[in-house]
Protein backbone atom coordinates (compact mmCIF):
# COMPACT_ATOMS: atom_id res chain seq x y z
CA UNK A 1 0.00 0.00 0.00
CA UNK A 2 2.83 2.41 0.85
CA UNK A 3 4.52 1.51 -2.44
CA UNK A 4 1.29 2.25 -4.37
CA UNK A 5 0.93 5.67 -2.73
CA UNK A 6 4.57 6.49 -3.48
CA UNK A 7 4.18 5.51 -7.13
CA UNK A 8 0.94 7.50 -7.40
CA UNK A 9 2.67 10.57 -5.91
CA UNK A 10 5.64 10.27 -8.29
CA UNK A 11 3.31 9.81 -11.29
CA UNK A 12 1.28 12.86 -10.28
CA UNK A 13 4.42 14.99 -9.85
CA UNK A 14 5.76 13.84 -13.24
CA UNK A 15 2.45 14.73 -14.87
CA UNK A 16 2.48 18.20 -13.35
CA UNK A 17 6.05 18.85 -14.51
CA UNK A 18 5.20 17.56 -18.00
CA UNK A 19 2.18 19.89 -18.35
CA UNK A 20 3.76 23.00 -16.80
CA UNK A 21 5.43 24.24 -20.04
CA UNK A 22 2.14 23.79 -21.89
CA UNK A 23 0.25 25.89 -19.32
CA UNK A 24 2.93 28.60 -19.43
CA UNK A 25 2.80 28.75 -23.24
CA UNK A 26 -1.01 28.98 -23.20
CA UNK A 27 -0.94 31.80 -20.63
CA UNK A 28 1.70 33.69 -22.64
CA UNK A 29 -0.31 33.44 -25.87
CA UNK A 30 -3.46 34.60 -24.05
CA UNK A 31 -1.58 37.61 -22.66
CA UNK A 32 -0.22 38.41 -26.13
CA UNK A 33 -3.70 38.23 -27.65
CA UNK A 34 -5.11 40.52 -24.96
CA UNK A 35 -2.37 43.10 -25.56
CA UNK A 36 -3.20 43.34 -29.28
CA UNK A 37 -6.93 43.82 -28.64
CA UNK A 38 -8.53 47.22 -28.25
CA UNK A 39 -9.39 48.23 -24.67
CA UNK A 40 -13.15 48.64 -24.09
CA UNK A 41 -14.20 50.70 -21.07
CA UNK A 42 -17.75 51.68 -20.15
CA UNK A 43 -18.24 55.04 -18.42
CA UNK A 44 -20.99 56.72 -16.47
CA UNK A 45 -23.56 57.47 -15.65
CA UNK A 46 -22.31 61.00 -14.99
CA UNK A 47 -24.78 63.70 -13.97
CA UNK A 48 -25.02 67.47 -14.22
CA UNK A 49 -25.59 69.47 -11.03
CA UNK A 50 -28.92 68.51 -9.49
CA UNK A 51 -29.10 65.40 -11.74
CA UNK A 52 -30.61 67.55 -14.50
CA UNK A 53 -28.73 65.72 -17.28
CA UNK A 54 -27.18 62.26 -17.53
CA UNK A 55 -24.43 60.88 -19.79
CA UNK A 56 -23.25 57.29 -20.11
CA UNK A 57 -21.48 55.28 -22.76
CA UNK A 58 -18.29 53.47 -23.65
CA UNK A 59 -14.79 54.26 -24.80
CA UNK A 60 -12.64 51.94 -26.89
CA UNK A 61 -8.93 52.67 -27.23
CA UNK A 62 -6.64 50.92 -29.71
CA UNK A 63 -3.94 48.71 -28.27
CA UNK A 64 -0.42 50.12 -28.32
CA UNK A 65 3.06 48.70 -27.84
CA UNK A 66 4.59 51.78 -26.22
CA UNK A 67 2.80 52.90 -23.02
CA UNK A 68 4.29 56.39 -23.33
CA UNK A 69 2.77 56.94 -26.79
CA UNK A 70 -0.67 58.28 -27.60
CA UNK A 71 -3.39 55.82 -28.62
CA UNK A 72 -3.55 55.30 -32.40
CA UNK A 73 -7.33 55.83 -32.19
CA UNK A 74 -10.09 56.17 -29.61
CA UNK A 75 -13.81 55.67 -30.22
CA UNK A 76 -16.37 57.17 -27.85
CA UNK A 77 -20.07 56.35 -28.04
CA UNK A 78 -23.01 56.77 -25.72
CA UNK A 79 -26.03 58.91 -24.98
CA UNK A 80 -27.03 62.11 -23.22
CA UNK A 81 -30.43 62.52 -21.54
CA UNK A 82 -32.08 65.78 -20.49
CA UNK A 83 -33.88 65.30 -17.17
CA UNK A 84 -35.52 68.72 -16.88
CA UNK A 85 -39.19 69.13 -17.82
CA UNK A 86 -39.14 72.66 -19.28
CA UNK A 87 -38.46 72.67 -23.03
CA UNK A 88 -36.27 75.73 -22.53
CA UNK A 89 -33.58 73.66 -20.76
CA UNK A 90 -31.13 71.24 -22.39
CA UNK A 91 -28.71 68.56 -21.28
CA UNK A 92 -25.18 68.77 -22.66
CA UNK A 93 -22.33 66.28 -23.00
CA UNK A 94 -19.04 68.10 -23.64
CA UNK A 95 -15.92 66.17 -24.62
CA UNK A 96 -12.43 67.65 -24.62
CA UNK A 97 -9.91 65.53 -26.53
CA UNK A 98 -6.18 66.19 -26.59
CA UNK A 99 -4.51 64.73 -29.65
CA UNK A 100 -1.06 64.88 -31.25
CA UNK A 101 -0.16 65.78 -34.83
CA UNK A 102 2.66 64.23 -36.88
CA UNK A 103 5.27 66.47 -35.22
CA UNK A 104 3.97 65.36 -31.79
CA UNK A 105 2.47 68.78 -31.00
CA UNK A 106 -0.57 68.57 -28.70
CA UNK A 107 -3.93 70.05 -29.76
CA UNK A 108 -7.39 70.26 -28.20
CA UNK A 109 -10.60 69.27 -29.96
CA UNK A 110 -14.12 69.65 -28.59
CA UNK A 111 -17.23 67.59 -29.28
CA UNK A 112 -20.56 68.82 -27.88
CA UNK A 113 -23.88 66.96 -27.89
CA UNK A 114 -27.18 68.29 -26.57
CA UNK A 115 -30.78 67.23 -26.16
CA UNK A 116 -33.66 69.42 -25.07
CA UNK A 117 -36.40 66.77 -24.92
CA UNK A 118 -37.31 65.48 -21.47
CA UNK A 119 -36.04 61.93 -20.82
CA UNK A 120 -35.21 61.30 -24.51
CA UNK A 121 -31.78 59.84 -25.29
CA UNK A 122 -29.59 61.58 -27.84
CA UNK A 123 -26.97 59.09 -29.09
CA UNK A 124 -23.49 60.19 -30.06
CA UNK A 125 -20.34 58.57 -31.41
CA UNK A 126 -16.99 59.87 -32.60
CA UNK A 127 -13.52 58.53 -33.34
CA UNK A 128 -10.25 60.44 -33.16
CA UNK A 129 -6.65 59.51 -33.98
CA UNK A 130 -3.42 59.94 -31.96
CA UNK A 131 -5.34 60.62 -28.75
CA UNK A 132 -3.62 61.53 -25.51
CA UNK A 133 -6.60 62.23 -23.27
CA UNK A 134 -10.42 62.26 -23.37
CA UNK A 135 -12.39 64.27 -20.80
CA UNK A 136 -16.12 64.67 -20.19
CA UNK A 137 -18.29 67.37 -18.68
CA UNK A 138 -22.07 67.20 -18.19
CA UNK A 139 -24.16 70.38 -17.99
CA UNK A 140 -27.79 71.43 -17.93
CA UNK A 141 -28.71 74.94 -18.98
CA UNK A 142 -30.98 77.02 -21.16
CA UNK A 143 -31.47 76.22 -24.83
CA UNK A 144 -28.61 77.60 -26.96
CA UNK A 145 -26.66 76.73 -30.09
CA UNK A 146 -23.50 76.02 -28.10
CA UNK A 147 -22.67 75.51 -24.42
CA UNK A 148 -22.09 78.60 -22.30
CA UNK A 149 -18.67 79.63 -21.02
CA UNK A 150 -19.88 78.78 -17.53
CA UNK A 151 -20.65 75.24 -18.64
CA UNK A 152 -17.29 74.89 -20.40
CA UNK A 153 -15.00 76.38 -17.77
CA UNK A 154 -16.67 76.15 -14.33
CA UNK A 155 -16.23 72.92 -12.41
CA UNK A 156 -14.06 69.96 -13.28
CA UNK A 157 -13.71 67.67 -16.26
CA UNK A 158 -13.89 63.90 -15.69
CA UNK A 159 -11.00 62.02 -17.33
CA UNK A 160 -12.29 59.06 -19.33
CA UNK A 161 -8.98 58.10 -20.95
CA UNK A 162 -5.35 59.12 -20.49
CA UNK A 163 -2.58 57.52 -22.56
CA UNK A 164 -0.21 57.32 -19.60
CA UNK A 165 -2.60 55.35 -17.34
Amino acid sequence: MALTRSLAGITLAAGIFALAPLATATAASATEAAATQAAFKPFGPYFAAGSKAKVSGSLTAAAKDDPSAAAPWVKVSGSVVDRTRPASACGWALFRVSWFDSSNTPHLAYRNYRTCSYNVKKNFAFTMKNVGEVELKVCSEGKAAKPSLNCQYAGTWKTLYAYYK
